[in-house]
């Protein structure tokens, strides 16, 4: 029996791009979405209010985005 096909919105593009050990830049993200730079940061500003983003810059001098979200609590002690 084949897997149900998985819905791929942009969000969820996004959230893995921004899941990924070095993170995301706004053109990656705009690139894979095909949203502008406004609707990105505009995305970027949603995804604070649930979690930690930290922006770090890259050896090639742009800057990058990766989320970081904190332990639950009642977790491992």
């Amino acid at each position: 029996m084949p897997a149900s096909p998985k819905q791929r919105t942009k969000s969820a593009i996004v959230i893995r791009l921004l899941s990924r050990e070095k993170g995301t830049t706004l053109g990656e993200i705009a690139k894979a979405t095909q949203w502008k730079p406004h609707s990105c940061r505009a995305f970027l500003t949603s995804v604070r209010k649930k979690a930690q983003l930290i922006r770090e810059e890259r050896a090639d001098g742009a800057t990058s985005y990766r989320m970081f979200q904190e332990p639950a609590a009642g977790g491992e002690a």
